[in-house]
């Protein structure tokens, strides 16, 4: 990245200060301006995360819950607002915090003191609920740090990628199996991320635009058999329109069930929930006060038509009664309605075990971020260690045999990486007790409940919170004002409360969400959940005022942003090229906790 003189100089300080002898400071760099994330990456970062299992197999789930097709796909329509929504309230935050007050502007000013400039940072909502919730210190970092270091990979997801390629292979179902699958994509993600940066990034928006393409297929598939066309099963497609969208029996006949609708709310969100992925990654974005918000808002609408389209194209090939007398997932009842032969829902299996290898990709690139900024904070043990990143093995070799004048060589967070893998493997062999089907369940229900119900509530009524106390003060000061002022946020928050109650409430004997269908009982995640909150404050108690007290000692944190403008230009955005941390154990000040 070209910088002006100044801006170079306090970089060549913040390097020379970290490398000295004796030094116990981290010097973490943001990527170069030529590896920094495209509009195009940023929108695929979404679209791969979105479009995996969810779409594929929720859409059944759901209709068998609430036994009517224009409430499910009301409920579909009501997830893609709900999403909308939710990108609404993160853009709020993401671009407005956190504030620094760059050196220049403090040097300028007449008193030394400048203007707080918003720079985008990565983290995602751990930036923004230690900006809301600052007090106690410590105790926000600790709860979510433990929340997302835990449950923070898509372990649920790669089980259910184990089972879908023994199912695309035709071999019969081996627990076994599954889970040495699940490991071995959880690994390959991890190791593609950690020796090769751009090459993950490569593999993630080619996923990413073949996820798309085959979803469009699967629309016009749909379309064509409402339209009578024969694809190999006769014209399924005429019956199954007059069926399902009949206008007079469409809504006939809904479930009554509470506790089956709540539920189904859940699982349409957690579809829908991939819009936080680029929040997680701000800092390496490439100037995102300008492309940020155009990207994932388009890209976010896209996803919601594709999203309610497929719905569509499912339903006019498939009859509903052939849904609910069915076990299978939607994609495969559609595929073998449609074609009427074995091969195809055997394709339609390797489809969705491709979509999630997508899924695990993504989130093992973005997660691995959200961990170092915790390991930053000094909350963990060898925080030191995880807070770092190093070069990566292909940028070494590459500089070894074909040396470029660059000093500044591509990195990951491999040690984050590795924090990564272990936590998620961890939780495949947890569950090792249990069947894939339960294990996959539990794991994807814990995940949604907890890191999007829970930690979108508090988000979303700390948007409110601000507004409501701040005012102007941050209303002003915001880098993105979503449209409706804090109506975004009030739908986001009241629908995550609903949720945390409402999963409560036991779904009924017939229900696909029911012990007898699940061989779960209906409160064990939610209160598995809730545990996990109460674990990350117990954390926070040890951490915080136990150990202090046993050492007679206080940790210091210090992070020091280098804030320069990219690319040298004089108007070009504030952006974060690099951070100083350090952090130590210090003698406590009498009469106070420093």
């Amino acid at each position: 990245m070209p910088l002006n003189a100044a801006d170079q100089r306090r970089v060549d300080e913040a390097e020379a200060a970290a490398e000295a002898a004796g030094s116990t400071k981290l010097l973490v760099r943001s990527p170069d301006d030529t590896e920094k994330l495209g509009s195009l990456t940023v929108m695929c970062l979404i679209l791969n995360r979105t479009i995996g299992s969810g779409i594929y197999v929720t859409p059944a789930i759901v209709l068998r819950a609430t036994n009517s097709v224009g409430i499910s796909l009301l409920l579909w329509t009501f997830g893609a607002v709900f999403g909308l929504c939710g990108l609404l309230v993160w853009l709020e935050l993401g671009l407005s915090i956190p504030k620094f007050q760059p050196q220049e502007e403090c040097a300028a000013s007449i008193d030394g003191d400048g203007p707080l400039e918003n720079v985008p940072r990565s983290g995602g909502e751990k930036n923004y609920l230690e900006y809301i919730y600052k007090d106690p210190r410590f105790q926000t970092t600790c709860m979510y740090g433990v929340l997302f270091i835990v449950l923070g990979n898509l372990t649920g997801n790669a089980i259910a990628m184990g089972q879908y390629i023994m199912q695309a292979a035709g071999a019969p179902d081996s627990p076994e199996a599954v889970r040495g699958i699940a490991v071995a994509a959880l690994t390959g993600a991890c190791l593609i991320h950690g020796f090769w940066r751009h090459g993950g990034i490569i593999l993630n928006n080619v996923l990413a635009i073949i996820k798309v393409v085959t979803l469009m297929a699967i629309i016009v598939i749909g379309f064509a058999a409402a339209g009578g066309a024969n694809l190999g099963n006769g014209s399924v497609g005429k019956a199954s329109v007059k069926a399902n969208f009949d206008t007079t029996r469409s809504f006939v006949g809904p479930s009554d069930d509470a506790g089956s609708y709540a539920r189904s709310i859940v699982y349409v969100v957690y579809s829908y929930g991939g819009f936080k992925q680029p929040f997680y990654v701000l800092s390496e974005v490439s100037r995102p006060k300008k492309r940020f918000a155009k990207a994932t808002i388009a890209t976010m609408i896209l996803v919601a038509v594709l999203f309610i389209l497929a719905n569509v194209a499912y339903l006019c090939a498939v009859p509903k009664e052939l849904i609910l007398g069915n076990d299978l997932d939607m994609a495969n009842i559609f595929f073998e309605n449609v074609f009427g032969n074995e091969i195809a829902p055997r394709v339609m299996s390797a489809i969705i075990a491709f979509s999630i290898f997508g899924n695990i990709v993504v989130m093992t690139f973005t997660a691995s971020r959200v961990k170092q900024e915790i390991a930053k904070e000094g909350i963990l043990p060898f925080s030191f260690f995880f807070a770092r990143s190093t070069t990566t093995p292909y940028a070494w070799f590459k500089q070894r045999f074909w040396p470029s004048r660059s000093k500044i060589l591509e990195q990951s967070p491999a040690t984050a990486l590795l924090l990564h893998w272990f936590f998620a493997v961890i939780l495949v062999a947890a569950t090792s007790s249990t069947s894939t089907s339960i294990a996959y369940l539990v794991l994807v229900l814990l995940y949604c409940y907890t890191l999007t119900v829970i930690v979108g509530f508090f988000v979303a009524a700390g948007v409110l919170y601000l507004r409501y106390t701040k005012r102007r003060e941050w209303t002003d000061s915001l880098g993105f004002k979503p449209w409706g002022g804090p109506t975004a946020a009030v739908i986001y928050s009241c629908t995550c409360a609903f949720m945390i109650v409402g999963v409560f409430i036991a779904p009924g004997e017939e229900s696909p969400f029911s012990y007898k269908a699940t061989g779960v009982q209906h409160y064990i995640v939610p209160v598995v959940g809730l545990g996990m909150l109460l674990l990350g404050y117990a954390y926070y108690l040890v951490f915080a005022k136990l150990v202090p007290k046993w050492r007679k000692e206080v940790l210091v944190v210090e992070r020091e942003p280098i804030i320069v403008r990219q690319g040298g230009r004089q108007d070009g955005e504030w952006v974060q090229i690099l951070e100083v941390v350090e952090f130590w154990w210090a003698a406590r000040q009498s009469g106070k906790e420093a």
